[in-house]
């Protein structure tokens, strides 16, 4: 993926990240998965993003950069959220990483979240291995360290797979977990492939 990609509005950027591979590399592994579902957040004027009203802090700079730089924050203190800025410089948009189906090795993945292989472990753990912003992100080795860097680089970037997601097969639903956003809370900007067994929730 090029540069121009993630200069778009994140609301397409959200929608045409469905079924590219995010792939992560680290000392000397590297682990494939395919994006199933994400979440579009519009910037300043988006009452459930971190920028709204033009909240520009150390912490919300990744936002403010040009398309294609990583967002990484903590929730509840322990699990972080992948987010990839959205837009041109300036323009403070971003696309949030809900859920990733797992390609390979199935080990690696496995043993970093659940400390076990695959074929140890119960149907509610696979089905739970990667179906939410923390559990992914303890799955591909996601923190802090990655934050500010470009989705362009060589630890965690994007790669066209070649499937083309039907438009029915986007399935357009309300945002999780922002009741606090008043009106923003009804938008439906979450994204998720229809039918795929990794999403979060339907």
């Amino acid at each position: 993926m090029d540069k121009d990609f993630f200069r778009r509005d994140a609301i397409t950027l959200a929608r045409d990240l469905l079924g590219k591979y995010l792939v992560r590399k680290y000392e000397g592994e590297q682990i494939i998965t395919k994006i199933v579902e994400t979440e579009a957040y519009m910037g300043i004027e988006d009452k459930a993003a971190h920028v709204f009203n033009d909240k520009r802090t150390s912490r919300t700079e990744p936002l403010y950069q040009d398309g294609g730089c990583i967002y990484v924050y903590l929730i509840y203190g322990m699990y972080h959220c992948l987010n990839i800025s959205a837009n041109i410089e300036g323009v403070p948009q971003c696309v949030l990483i809900r859920a990733v189906e797992p390609v390979s090795p199935m080990n690696l993945i496995s043993q970093n979240r659940y400390l076990k292989n695959y074929d140890e472990l119960s149907s509610y753990q696979k089905k739970n291995i990667c179906n939410g912003p923390g559990k992914l992100c303890k799955a591909l080795k996601i923190d802090k360290e990655l934050n500010f860097k470009s989705i362009l680089g060589d630890e965690l970037y994007i790669l066209d797979n070649d499937e083309e997601i039907k438009k029915s097969d986007i399935i357009e639903s309300k945002r999780v977990n922002i009741d606090y956003a008043q009106e923003a809370k009804d938008y439906l900007w979450r994204f998720y492939i229809k039918d795929n067994k990794h999403i979060s929730k339907k």
